[in-house]
């Protein structure tokens, strides 16, 4: 049986290689949540619906039917829908009775 000789799939430095790896880095958010002193949660400011675009939550169970959930352009956009949605918490979607 014949020898092989090794193959080299070596790749070779360029400096192609060193600014994608540059970029890559700066795509990465930077994460500002700490373990310890800012850790994110349910009760962090960061997740709370306080009027801004970051939260979403009110730190209750679940939020399920919870008209101060979301952000900023939630909050609008769900008010802009009930105004053309006829059934609301006052005037439920009911069914014929016979």
């Amino acid at each position: 049986m014949a020898q092989l000789e090794p193959i080299d799939i070596s790749q070779p430095k360029n400096d192609l290689s060193s600014i994608a790896e540059m970029e890559r880095k700066k795509l990465f958010a930077k994460n500002d949540y700490q373990l310890k002193s800012n850790e994110y949660s349910s009760t962090n400011p960061d997740a709370l619906a306080t009027g801004d675009e970051q939260g979403k939550g009110t730190g209750g169970f679940l939020d399920t039917n919870n008209q101060a959930a979301g952000s900023r352009t939630d909050v609008i956009e769900r008010k802009t829908e009930i105004k053309v949605n006829e059934y609301q918490p006052n005037k439920p979607y009911t069914y014929p009775t016979n």
